[in-house]
């Protein structure tokens, strides 16, 4: 099954932005010293100011890819991180208040508040050049483009699985990743029994409980039929009679099973750095860098793997580039000119293969098995052949909808909302 992305040339009013607010990436003040990101000035030699989304130290990226730019190019880049689950408040809050920085971290299409599309057409960003378009991905353009213009640059493609902690697992018993989803139930049992969880998860996050849901449906929605979102739209499909009962009921099985960590309703960003990092659970549905970011902090070698496909069925895993560039349209001149030139410098093949060392993702310019990272090699037979799909939710026709999957699947876990329930709101936030 081939990588699935909408068509050229769509212009779907269906477009939604991908993983960033859902895990990764510190948290700091306002550019400009809380009082105007902007950067002051007229030529791109004196720099500009970049926002972006980070849950701990160790996800420092942004930074170090800067301070490179900077070693070779003298221009000068501040870094402000935000904790990322305030991540998509303060950019929304600080592009309407006219003292965001000058360039920002988004999510590609109009799923969210902090996506591409969505802020572009609202007039926040600046227009990018000829160089920023030739990095999209084909067939994604209309995550990036509104009214014949592109405005962000993707980062790196970004395969989302369940991180996995091979070592902790051994400790309890397990000696392989599960090859299906029962081995997986057979895990949970495994893994409390030796006193840990088989997955960690902060249900108290709707943007992980999202990720939960697009890592399991990648398997069982999107590679069998990559293109339901478009039978949605035409409404030949719904939520409620669908496969996507099958992914809300996993999640509910996966509960009743013990697979997440004890008081999962609860459980925040740190739940999962705490448990992946303490060994007290041995799986978490994160964004693949956050295989290296953690495993760094801790020591610990840490794999990507697929949600576990039924027995005799084909895995999947989730492969967008959920990260992109984009320039503050209220920027000085001088900034703007000096956001491009690095996103210039950026999209050159070196430099895409640099940053993906450092975020740990995977290089925008292409899939190349030779240069993935360790932590990719269980899924690199899927990412080289093409055996992923697109975010999910990049194609929802608006917020509301995961939305009402991820406050749904809080639902869930607490045992206020049913599987029915969930679903009806998902239909009535699409048919909206």
């Amino acid at each position: 099954m081939s990588h699935h992305t909408p068509p050229p040339g769509t212009r779907w009013s269906l477009l939604a932005p991908v993983l960033i607010g859902a895990l990764l990436l510190a948290g700091c003040t306002a550019g400009g010293g809380g009082t105007g990101g902007a950067t002051q000035g007229g030529d791109a030699s004196s720099g500009f100011s970049i926002m972006v989304a980070q849950s701990n130290d160790a996800d420092d990226y942004w930074a170090k890819f800067a301070e490179q730019y900077t070693e070779e190019t003298g221009v000068p880049v501040e870094v402000i991180p935000y904790p990322g689950d305030g991540y998509n408040t303060q950019v929304t809050t600080q592009l309407q208040a006219g003292n965001a920085a000058d360039m920002m971290i988004l999510s590609p299409g109009t799923g969210q508040a902090i996506s591409v599309v969505t802020l572009a057409e609202a007039g926040f960003l600046e227009p990018l050049d000829d160089t920023s378009a030739a990095v999209i991905p084909e067939g994604t353009e209309s995550l990036y483009e509104a009214d014949g213009e592109i405005y962000a640059q993707p980062a790196a493609l970004n395969p989302t699985g369940f991180i996995y902690n091979a070592a902790g697992a051994a400790e309890v018993g397990i000696d392989d990743y599960p090859a299906s989803y029962d081995d997986m139930l057979e895990a949970c049992g495994a893994a409390r029994d030796g006193g840990k969880s088989f997955n960690v998860l902060a249900g108290s996050a709707p943007p992980n409980n999202g990720l939960l849901a697009m890592v399991i449906s990648a398997t069982q929605v999107y590679g069998p039929e990559p293109d339901w979102n478009e039978q949605r739209a035409a409404g030949e499909v719904t939520f409620a009679d669908s496969n996507w009962r099958d992914v809300l009921d996993t999640i509910v099985e996966m509960k009743e099973s013990g697979c997440f960590q004890d008081g999962v309703e609860g459980g925040t960003f740190d739940s999962i750095t705490q448990g992946i990092g303490g060994q007290t659970s041995l799986t978490a549905s994160v964004p693949g860098s956050a295989a290296a970011s953690i495993g760094s902090a801790t020591g610990l070698d840490l794999t990507v793997q697929a949600f576990p496909a039924a027995d005799g069925k084909q895995p999947y895993i989730v492969a967008s580039a959920g990260y992109a560039w984009a320039i503050n349209a209220a920027a000085e001149e001088g900034a703007k000119a000096a956001a491009q030139e690095f996103l210039d410098w950026a999209a050159k093949p070196e430099q895409a293969q640099t940053f993906a060392d450092l975020s740990g993702l995977v290089a925008i310019t292409g899939v190349d098995a030779a240069n993935l990272a360790p932590a990719y090699q269980p899924v690199g037979d899927l990412l080289e052949q093409g055996d992923f799909v697109e975010a999910p939710l990049a194609t929802f026709p608006n917020p509301g909808v995961y939305d009402a999957l991820t406050v749904g699947i809080q639902g869930l876990l607490t045992s206020q909302k049913t599987v029915d329930q969930v679903l009806d709101a998902m239909d009535a936030a699409w048919d909206a």
